[in-house]
């Protein structure tokens, strides 16, 4: 079981991190971890993954860099810049944050606080791609890091990062912090002002505003409709 642990992080290890793989498995079987024949095979492994690395490694553009482990980054861009405008100007006009917190963020930035807002208040967490935050949200990668740094820093959010070894890191893990981001998230977003929509004291105060409108006499200036007939 523990060769098997051993192959799996072979086949799926960087070049730098093969060393550091050489190194543990010759501790290990100073140790009496493993025998012989399997730390032979084992190292044979590795050597085999450091040739192959070292063959594939070319110049690109004469920099000398090697290429690298995984296929590049395709670059994020909007289909119609027009609808990731309105979707962002949406977004950040919804209320995402407490008006205290809100005046920290730029428009595009509140759009981004919203897509993590609403993943966080349905699920907890926010575990959504950096890309796909972005996209949602209709705005760049670079402006969706920026957000999330400064929530960061604002002590509004903890990010906790899932990396790998020998592959690809998995997306962060954004949980809410704030207390009073957290008791506005609770209350969900606001479809409308309207009487269905306001709070129980709220009603009750509309309630009680609405009957003494319509117990109080009529101004001494204006005569109800059932006086103005006897007069006439």
């Amino acid at each position: 079981m523990f060769t098997d642990q051993i192959e799996a992080a072979i086949a799926h290890a960087s070049p730098s991190s093969l060393v550091e793989l050489s190194a543990a498995l010759w501790k290990t079987h100073a140790a009496g971890g493993l025998p012989d024949d399997e730390a032979q095979r084992l190292a044979e492994l590795i050597h085999a993954r450091q040739t192959v690395a070292k063959t594939l490694r070319e110049r690109v553009g004469g920099t000398g860099r090697p290429l690298p482990l995984f296929a590049p980054r395709k670059p994020q861009k909007a289909p119609v810049r027009s609808v990731a405008i309105e979707r962002r100007r949406r977004l950040a006009a919804s209320g995402p944050l407490p008006p205290a917190l809100a005046v920290r963020f730029t428009t595009s930035e509140a759009a981004v606080m919203r897509i993590v807002g609403d993943e966080c208040r349905e699920k907890g967490r926010c575990v959504l791609p950096l890309d796909a935050i972005a996209a949602r949200a209709g705005v760049g990668r670079t402006t969706a890091q920026n957000a999330l740094r400064l929530a960061r820093r604002l002590g509004m959010v903890e990010i906790e990062e899932r990396r790998q070894t020998g592959a690809k890191n998995l997306p962060n893990r954004i949980v809410v912090v704030d207390r009073e981001w957290s008791q506005w998230l609770a209350r969900g977003p606001k479809k409308g002002i309207g009487f269905k929509n306001l709070s129980t004291t709220e009603t009750q105060g509309f309630r009680g505003v609405r009957k003494a409108v319509s117990s109080s006499p009529p101004d001494r200036g204006q005569h109800s409709p059932a006086t103005a007939h006897r007069r006439s």
